[in-house]
């Protein structure tokens, strides 16, 4: 589950390098910005099932934290 979340992100963001674990920031991705991280958490929900509430989603600033986020 954790590598489908990476790769829904690498394809949102259009990232083609493995660089994205759950240790990375997401200030530190290029193409996050707020528009993005609304876009992957709609994203999330639509193709994958899972539903992160506005509060929650918001306290998300790694990788890891949105794997906690999304119960996996």
């Amino acid at each position: 589950m954790r590598n489908q979340i990476i790769e829904l992100i690498k394809n949102k963001l259009e990232i083609e390098d493995d660089t994205i674990d759950e240790n990375t920031r997401i200030e530190d991705i290029k193409n996050w910005d707020s528009i993005a991280h609304i876009l992957i958490i709609g994203d999330l929900e639509e193709k994958m099932g899972i539903s992160i509430p506005l509060d929650q989603a918001i306290e998300i600033t790694t990788i890891g934290d949105l794997f906690e986020k999304a119960g996996v």
